[in-house]
């Protein structure tokens, strides 16, 4: 991997650059340093979400998962480099599987919120899908592996399914989505 900060304020990036870990600089406003930010935002906020009281197995899912958004953005911040692997994204799909047959079936939209966790889960949902359209874009300028698209389309489907099992944990349910009919008449 490439080479590690021994000094945070290096005062390189002052015109607007910023390094790579093959060593290059790259723009800082260019589509893999977006693509890696919104990786790192993402494990910020999984950061916060494991600040709350969460069941054993969440808590240790969620601790992998931050590894894998580190290999991920190491992935993104050398170009041509292969950190993510077909089984983390596999392990992903075996936790959507396991947690998805505790819940009941969805019948109808939901909301986010509920309890404080389900409502961090929803936002670390909504960043990972910014994170998984910066991933997209950068793809369609520069070749990527399939495994960091792939784990995060997996990783904002499980984030939803623990905001639901997050609900129930802290003794609620999801928050339903009601259509508001008539509301122009009100107005």
């Amino acid at each position: 991997m490439g080479n590690r900060l021994s000094q945070i304020s290096t005062r390189t990036g002052d015109d607007g650059s910023t390094g790579l870990g093959d060593g290059t600089r790259t723009r800082k406003d260019a589509l893999r340093v977006q693509a890696m930010g919104d990786v790192d935002e993402l494990n910020s906020h999984l950061g916060l979400l494991l600040t709350e009281t969460l069941p054993d197995e969440v808590q240790r899912d969620l601790v992998d998962i931050q590894h894998d958004l580190f290999d991920l953005g190491g992935e993104l911040c050398i170009p041509g480099y292969t950190m993510l692997k077909d089984v983390q994204v596999a392990r992903l799909d075996a936790r959507l599987a396991h947690y998805n047959a505790a819940l009941p079936r969805l019948a109808e939209f939901i909301l986010p919120g509920g309890s404080r966790a389900a409502a961090q889960a929803h936002v670390c949902r909504t960043v990972c899908r910014r994170a998984e359209r910066s991933i997209v874009e950068l793809g369609a300028h520069e070749t990527l592996n399939a495994a960091p698209r792939q784990y995060v389309n997996r990783l904002s489907d499980l984030m939803f399914v623990l905001a639901r099992v997050l609900n129930r944990a802290a003794g609620g349910s999801d928050v339903l989505w009601q259509q508001r009919k008539n509301q122009d008449a009100a107005g």
